[in-house]
C-alpha cells in the first residue's frame, strides 16, 4: 500500500474555480483524484515522448475504400507490423468509409512509426495516434 502525501497548491481563484467546474462536469470526486490523473497523463506523455518503455494505443484511421488499392495497401502495413498489432476492428460507416481501430503495443517510437505510415497512406482521410501505458509505474 502506498503512502497519502499531503502538499498545498496556490492558484488564482477564478482558475480554481474552472477547475472546479471542469472535474464537476467530469464527475470526480475530489479535487486530489483529478490531480492525480493529470499527473499520471503528464507521465504518460512523457513516457511516449522519450520512446523506449513497452506502452500501449489505437490507431483510429477512416479512410474510403473505393480508393484504388488503399485496403491492400493497409493490409499489407498491418501485416508488415504484425509484431506491433494486437487487433483490429472494421466498421463499415457508409457506402463507402469505412473505420478502422488497431489496437498496438510496443516501444513508443515503433508504434509512432507504425502510426505515421498507416495515417500517412494516401487514401487514408482521418487518422489518430491514441497513446496510453500499461499503467505498471502509475499509483
Amino acid at each position: 500500500m502506498s503512502t497519502l502525501i499531503r502538499f498545498g497548491v496556490s492558484m488564482e481563484a477564478e482558475l480554481l474555480q474552472r477547475f472546479d467546474a471542469l472535474i464537476e462536469g467530469k464527475g470526480y470526486d475530489s479535487r486530489s483524484e483529478a490531480i492525480r490523473d493529470l499527473i499520471r497523463d503528464h507521465l504518460v506523455q512523457e513516457a511516449w515522448r522519450v520512446g523506449v518503455e513497452e506502452t500501449v494505443g489505437t490507431i483510429t484511421l477512416v479512410y474510403d475504400h473505393h480508393t484504388r488499392e488503399l485496403a491492400d495497401t493497409l493490409t499489407q502495413l498491418q501485416h508488415h507490423h504484425f509484431h506491433s498489432i494486437v487487433s483490429s476492428l472494421h466498421v463499415h460507416m457508409d457506402a463507402h468509409h469505412c473505420l478502422e481501430v488497431l489496437v498496438v503495443k510496443g516501444q513508443a517510437l515503433q508504434i509512432k512509426q507504425v502510426a505515421d505510415r498507416l495515417i500517412g497512406t494516401r487514401g487514408v482521410k482521418h487518422g489518430k495516434l491514441t497513446l496510453t501505458t500499461r499503467g505498471r509505474d502509475l499509483a
